[in-house]
Order: structure tokens, then C-alpha cells, then sequence
């Protein structure tokens, strides 16, 4: 498989941010630098993609301090996401580097991609990390699009508002995928985070 499609539900759906990813760099507010992926060339498209189940946030970013984005595919509502058609070893790139790690050959999101065993649309749990759990979403053009989230669902863990940094780039990922103005942004962002 040499293409798959990556989507994102978090800061990750602004294509500035998903850049730091691929060719390397610090995005605007974050405090890391990524080392970027092997591959270097950009997305072949970005679609905005609707998902069923809940974003949530939780944890601390090293990147970012506050909680960040992940993805309940289990559990009921909607999610507004981005799908780039990239290459399987990008995928992998992306993922390690969301894990804090240098992409390298090797790697088991690009094992899991590269084995034609692979159990369709099941969730590959590739780790223990927040974002080692892979989920096949649906598909493209018959290509997988998958994504990556915590093991644990939205009701199991405590949930943290991300810091304003983060919401920004989020909401740069959302007007840009979708077309939405400020109003538009507000009300989704009011349905997936936290109370105060």
C-alpha cells in the first residue's frame, strides 16, 4: 500500500501545523521542534472528512501545556476532521513524531501498513502511548483512511482544556478544511471541550 489517508481531528488539521510534521520545524505557539518525516513532499490532496464519535481532550502536551485532542470512535456524536492522502511511510513519520520520536525505517505503524494481513477497520494497538491506538475510519477512493487516538475512550480518563495556542491552531485546521467562519468554529468547539 503506498498510499493511505491520514486524518486529523486536532491541530494537525491546519496544513501549516501538519508541515512541522512533514518537513520540519516549530509551529507558531508550540515549544518543539519536529525533526520531520523521511519524505518530505506534501499531501497529494486534504478533504474535509465528518466522523462519527466524540472528540475529548485530555492529558498535557509537552508541545502545547494543556490537554490535547483525541478521538472516541466508540462513543456517540461527531467529529470534524481533515484527511491528507499521503504515503504509508509519512503516516508512520507523522505518528512517531506525535510520540516524541525520530520517524526511522521500521517503524510499526509502517510495519502495520505495509502487511496486506492486516484486519481491516480494526483498531491496531501498536503501544501504550496516547497516540498508539490506529483506527481505520472509512475509506477513499478503496484507500484506508485511518487516524490515530489514545487506547483509553472519553469516559476513562479526566478531561483538560488545551491551552489557547493549541485551540488557535485547531481552529486555523477548521476554517481552512471547511470554510468555517468564527461563529461556525465557536460552536463546534463548544460541543467537544471540557466545561470549565
Amino acid at each position: 500500500m503506498s498510499h493511505v489517508w491520514y486524518v486529523s481531528y486536532g491541530s494537525n488539521m491546519s496544513a501549516a501545523r501538519l508541515t512541522c510534521y512533514l518537513e520540519g520545524g516549530r509551529p507558531p505557539g508550540g515549544v518543539r521542534h519536529n525533526p520531520g518525516a523521511r519524505d518530505r513532499t506534501p499531501p497529494v490532496r486534504a478533504v474535509p472528512v465528518d466522523l462519527p464519535g466524540t472528540t475529548y481532550f485530555a492529558g498535557e502536551s509537552p508541545q502545547w501545556g494543556g490537554g490535547v485532542a483525541f478521538y472516541d470512535h466508540d462513543t456517540p456524536g461527531f467529529t470534524a476532521a481533515r484527511g491528507y492522502l499521503v504515503t504509508a511511510g509519512q503516516l508512520a513519520d507523522i505518528a512517531a513524531q506525535e510520540m516524541y520520536r525520530v520517524p526511522a525505517a521500521g517503524d510499526p505503524v509502517e510495519q502495520v501498513l505495509l502487511d496486506p494481513r492486516r484486519a481491516a477497520s480494526a483498531p491496531h494497538r501498536l503501544g501504550p502511548g496516547r497516540y498508539e491506538t490506529l483506527v481505520e475510519v472509512g475509506r477513499i477512493d478503496g484507500l484506508p483512511m485511518l487516524t490515530f487516538t489514545a487506547p483509553h475512550g472519553a469516559h476513562e480518563v479526566g478531561h483538560t482544556r488545551p491551552a489557547p495556542a493549541y485551540l488557535e491552531v485547531l481552529a486555523t485546521g477548521l476554517r481552512e478544511s471547511r470554510g468555517w467562519d468564527e461563529d461556525d468554529v465557536a460552536a463546534y468547539l463548544a460541543t467537544v471541550l471540557p466545561r470549565a
